[in-house]
């Protein structure tokens, strides 16, 4: 564990704090719990945005700025208090504009409490546990991201002897399958559905654009919806192609075969 100063280094209020929690060791033991907790409402954030839900997107994020306000993390708990208020006049437009602000602060905030808990045995258990749970690929994989069993199981069936097939039950699963192999280089494409519970498709889209990752992993939307308004929407992200379901395996082997070759360009 870092010396709390570290924590002052990067203009972390831990004064203030510690005028609440007593003592460093207490401030300490619950930081982890805050890391845990700005983790969760970030994805939760964002798929409230997506939905649009602005009332339950202005009690998340006025949860967030509280937090962050009590461990002295000062700037989220400003940029937090923003997106609060816009939120509860019902202002789509500011927050859809500067959720990616928030975002990157929430990661700052994020790495920061990592390096000070070097690893972090204060860190929740079941974060942790949580964390080592999701599978690491060993080799190339496309992966492929539906809340349907079918839709899974389809792909793999048209894939199983050429690729390696990973997949994910919703976009929470599959940001997590992401984070954890983003620097293995594995993930060679993804299939994502829009429609899924937990983080829909596009909470998927902007946590990948958010993170650098769309220029980085091919991505192509398998949908059941092809509303205009839904296709220009995913077209505003960097994705290769869209497919609506149902889809044959032709249909499918070509946009397959047509996200793989961005790797290649």
């Amino acid at each position: 564990m870092k010396d709390i100063h570290f924590l002052e280094s990067k203009g972390i209020d831990v004064k203030s704090s510690l005028e609440l929690f007593g003592d460093e060791s207490k401030y300490t033991e619950k930081l982890g719990e805050f890391l845990v907790g700005i983790h969760t409402k970030i994805k939760q954030l964002i798929v409230f945005m997506q939905k649009p839900d602005m009332p339950n997107y202005s009690n998340c994020v006025r949860s967030m700025k509280n937090d962050a306000r009590f461990f002295g993390f000062n700037k989220l708990a400003d940029m937090a208090a923003e997106h609060e208020e816009k939120s509860m006049v019902g202002d789509l437009y500011y927050v859809t504009e500067h959720i990616n602000d928030l975002i990157q602060e929430t990661n700052s905030a994020i790495v920061t409490i990592q390096e000070y808990l070097n690893g972090g045995e204060e860190i929740k258990k079941e974060y942790a546990e949580t964390v080592d749970a999701i599978e690491t690929y060993e080799q190339d994989t496309i992966l492929v991201v539906d809340d349907s069993n079918i839709v899974r199981n389809f792909v793999k069936r048209v894939f199983a002897e050429k690729y390696n097939i990973g997949t994910a039950n919703d976009g929470e699963e599959a940001i997590n399958l992401i984070e954890k192999n983003k620097d293995n280089g594995h993930i060679k494409a993804i299939l994502l559905d829009l429609s899924m519970p937990k983080v829909d498709g596009f909470g998927v889209l902007e946590h990948m654009r958010s993170h650098n990752l769309l220029e980085k992993i091919p991505v192509s939307i398998i949908s059941g919806d092809s509303s205009k308004e839904t296709i220009d929407r995913a077209f505003t992200y960097n994705i290769v192609d869209m497919l609506s379901k149902p889809f044959n395996d032709s249909s499918i082997s070509i946009v397959v075969e047509k996200t793989l070759m961005r790797n290649d360009l």
